[in-house]
């Protein structure tokens, strides 16, 4: 292999990458998301500087998504906290658990995703048939448990779509050189682009977390529910843009 196709390459291993490039569409991405209030110093021990805590809440999120380009068909669930970085508000991705190498590998290498391999589910109870199920999994322990009613109260898609649009994510990419110090250590914000939503809804809901030292979605504790929301939708996640270096500011 020639140097000019070592620079050409994107991804490892170089021969086979694991995932394949952009755009990356997803359709029917189907989201059951449940705001809740918690520990403010807690979200501040958690949110790395220059981003603010904005309030004290989380999103905890249940995601299926079973058609993406270039990542497969795959579930994920994780914890997503409102921020401000230069005095507008944000998302700040906090913590992701998915079932898929692909996209973890991806989202890793490229973006920064905080991605984990475990074993979300969501779902409609197959019993009861009135409410969502959402269930994290690490290893054998359960971690997360979320419910939510079926199809309470319809909302309206075109405010849903706009504020997904509109309202920029970020993320804390890092990747060690070979003596396990930061080689990048970056802020890197994102938006969802080409988004559309099918449909949206509210109800009730109940989240609990549960303690796992490999999975500590409980260190950001369940004070109580604010609200939640069930939507399904298609979406393009959009290049992402460095907004502050760590290792040179």
């Amino acid at each position: 292999m020639k140097i000019h196709e070592v620079k050409n390459g994107f991804a490892m291993p170089i021969t086979s990458p694991s995932f394949a490039t952009g755009p990356y569409q997803f359709r029917n991405r189907e989201y059951l998301i449940i705001d809740y209030e918690t520990d403010m110093d807690a979200l501040r021990a958690v949110v790395p500087e220059p981003l603010e805590v904005e309030k004290p809440v989380v999103k905890y999120e249940f995601i299926r998504m079973p058609d993406s380009d270039g990542f497969g068909s795959y579930s994920e669930s994780g914890q997503v906290i409102p921020v401000k970085f230069n005095g507008k508000s944000g998302n700040y991705i906090h913590s992701m658990y998915l079932d898929d190498l692909l996209p973890i590998v991806g989202g890793r290498e490229i973006w920064g995703f905080p991605k984990k391999y475990a074993q979300p589910e969501m779902r409609v109870d197959q019993i009861s048939k009135d409410c969502y199920i959402g269930v994290l999994k690490y290893g054998e322990l359960e971690v997360a448990r979320a419910t939510m009613a079926y199809k309470w109260q319809q909302l309206g898609n075109e405010p849903l779509r706009e504020a997904v649009s509109v309202t920029p994510n970020f993320l804390l990419k890092i990747i060690p050189d070979v003596d396990c110090t930061a080689k990048i250590c970056q802020l890197v914000k994102y938006h969802l682009i080409n988004v559309t939503v099918k449909e949206a809804w509210t109800g009730p809901a109940s989240l609990q977390l549960f303690p796992h030292c490999m999975a500590p979605v409980a260190d950001l504790p369940v004070k109580h529910i604010i609200s939640a929301i069930h939507y399904i939708g298609d979406m393009t996640i959009g290049p992402g843009e460095v907004v502050y270096d760590y290792l040179k500011e």
